[in-house]
């Protein structure tokens, strides 16, 4: 299913339920807000996005604790977590996903190598969490990002879990 498709099967699924959702990004840097806001009526189901590329922003804007991320790591399942935690939080929001990764094509290590991203979502208050590892170059690796993150919303949606 391309994005497009994605982003009205979600906002049919969260107008159904009278709910908004947020998005809390950090590798995808705002695309998938972008994405879901370039469906006309979008204002009607999408509340809010939050584009946390730094750490600070992280801990600034959703209250990630700064501690998880020296821990762990901004590329880490703690902290895509806390990000969909603080995204419905710190919005009026009862859905959000958030991603955080390592899009390239440099900074990935052996632990964390370019194309791993790690996805928290938020819906009616459960939290879920998931990794992927996407190939391809920057650009391709933040698009399917963008759509992974869409399709599993939107299954979660769904199935209400």
């Amino acid at each position: 299913m391309n994005t497009p498709s994605l982003v009205i099967a979600l906002a049919s699924k969260l107008q159904a339920r009278g709910w908004m959702m947020a998005t809390a990004e950090s590798c995808t840097g705002g695309l998938i807000a972008g994405a879901c806001t370039d469906l006309a009526g979008s204002s009607n189901w999408f509340e809010r996005g939050f584009v946390t590329y730094s750490n600070a922003a992280k801990t600034e804007l959703l209250g990630v604790d700064a501690a998880l991320i020296e821990a762990h790591g901004a590329v880490s399942e703690v902290v895509a977590r806390a990000m969909a935690f603080g995204a419905v939080r710190q919005s009026h929001a009862q859905a959000s996903v958030a991603v955080t990764g390592v899009a390239g094509p440099g900074g990935g290590s052996a632990d964390k190598p370019v194309g791993l991203v790690w996805f928290g979502f938020s819906v009616d208050g459960v939290l879920t969490s998931e990794k992927q590892h996407f190939s391809g170059d920057r650009a391709a690796v933040r698009a399917a990002t963008v759509a992974h993150a869409l399709a599993r919303l939107d299954q979660l949606l769904g199935t209400g879990t």
